[in-house]
């Protein structure tokens, strides 16, 4: 009777790879563009919920392959063990999409004014700060490789367009806070601010998407832009 070892026992193990992040933020990005859509919106109704509830956890699973893929939390510097920027933008926008799942999921049970409040757009708005701040220190990070200036790099194009996203997931946030009158502040900056973030989110992916979308695992020192988002 052969006895197998800890590493050689069958099992199911899915190995995290740059395309396999991409690829589940831009499906992520895709529910949430879908559901925010100009006159989708509508005729989605609650339905745009669900859309959104699956979207959030795209995005969940994305964002943790980027930060098992974005390296080593430190690095020494002068003898100071210092945290990597890389690595701090991946665990705060993992962070984030965490937000995100607690804020769509609550959005499918809400029914009072302060549930929407404090179980919805709270979470919702700190999520969209995490990402905020997840996209700056994607920018620091490029920097400390790259110049700031490279429009010909798609690197480039990745950080600084997912920076766009991320502020429209703020102008959302601030546009769908809830009124005492149980009411989005202006539900058209929460849809367009959603709209356009899931956009540039879902074009950012695809650029940081490695051409003929490789099974390798991102280096331990390369940047990826989609957090970062």
């Amino acid at each position: 009777m052969q006895i197998l070892t800890p590493a050689a026992r069958p099992g199911f193990h899915v190995r995290p790879t740059l395309p396999k992040q991409c690829w589940g933020f831009v499906v992520g990005s895709a529910c949430f563009a879908i559901g925010s859509a100009p006159g989708l919106t509508g005729i989605l109704g609650p339905s745009a919920n669900v859309v959104f509830f699956v979207g959030s956890w795209f995005f969940t699973a994305a964002a943790l392959i980027q930060l098992l893929l974005s390296g080593p939390m430190t690095t020494e510097v002068d003898g100071a063990q210092l945290i990597r920027a890389e690595w701090l933008s991946a665990a705060v926008q993992f962070f984030g999409t965490l937000l995100f799942n607690v804020s769509t999921g609550a959005a499918l049970r809400a029914h009072t004014i302060a549930a929407e409040k404090h179980f919805v757009w709270n979470p919702d708005a700190a999520g969209s700060v995490a990402f905020l701040l997840s996209g700056v220190l994607a920018v620091v990070a490029y920097a400390h490789v790259a110049r700031m200036w490279e429009p010909r790099a798609r690197d480039w194009w990745a950080v600084w367009v997912n920076m766009a996203g991320s502020v429209a997931f703020g102008i959302s946030a601030v546009g769908a806070y809830i009124t005492p009158a149980g009411t989005a502040e202006s539900d058209f900056w929460s849809n367009a601010g959603t709209f356009v973030g899931a956009l540039c989110f879902l074009v950012a992916a695809l650029l940081s998407l490695p051409l003929g979308s490789t099974a390798n695992p991102a280096p331990a020192g390369s940047v990826t832009a989609e957090p970062n988002r």
